[in-house]
């Protein structure tokens, strides 16, 4: 099960970062294109939801790499059965709010795909389409999360220090 979640994470990961590409791909043709005298349409837009998708899909591999900013002022005054409690109900807490996020972002593309909600641009993209990524990465953040918490219950969960040393390159 370790290795699936493992998994589910780095492939999250690796479309994030293809949509990276697709928007250094769209940023390139933009400029070219203004700079030859010609106009590609929805490269603006394009770029806009590939950013997003980009955000979204790479939530749930940044939080198991702990790379997400956490605010540990209070967390490093406790110490025992204090912090673990701490950690506990703010990972119970933020698995709630991730599940949903992810809830309402998967009826946000259901209702977009079932009144063919489409953008206001020239491009006119259906918008279920670039709102999938943030439905994906809304739920493998949830999954994430509950991992997390599932870890910490159990006491596998591997605690970090400071990490600013380390990140601050």
């Amino acid at each position: 099960m370790r290795r699936l979640l493992d998994n589910l994470y780095d492939g999250a990961a690796v479309l994030a970062a293809l949509c990276m590409v697709g928007l250094l791909g769209m940023v390139l043709l933009s400029i070219v294109s203004r700079q030859l005298n010609f106009h590609v349409p929805g490269t603006d837009a394009y770029a806009g939801y590939l950013m997003a998708g980009a955000g979204f899909l790479a939530l749930a591999h940044t939080l198991k790499r702990g790379e997400h900013i956490r605010v540990t002022l209070l967390l490093n005054a406790l110490r025992g059965p204090a912090r673990r409690a701490l950690e506990i109900w703010a990972l119970a807490a933020a698995s709630a709010l991730a599940l949903l996020f992810a809830f309402y972002s998967a009826r946000l593309v259901w209702q977009s795909r079932l009144f063919n909600d489409i953008s206001t641009g020239n491009d006119a993209t259906p918008l279920w389409i670039p709102q999938l990524a943030m439905a994906a990465g809304t739920a493998v953040l949830a999954i994430a999360l509950l991992d997390e918490l599932g870890l910490e219950l159990r006491g596998h969960r591997v605690q970090g220090g400071s990490g600013e040393a380390a990140h601050n390159e």
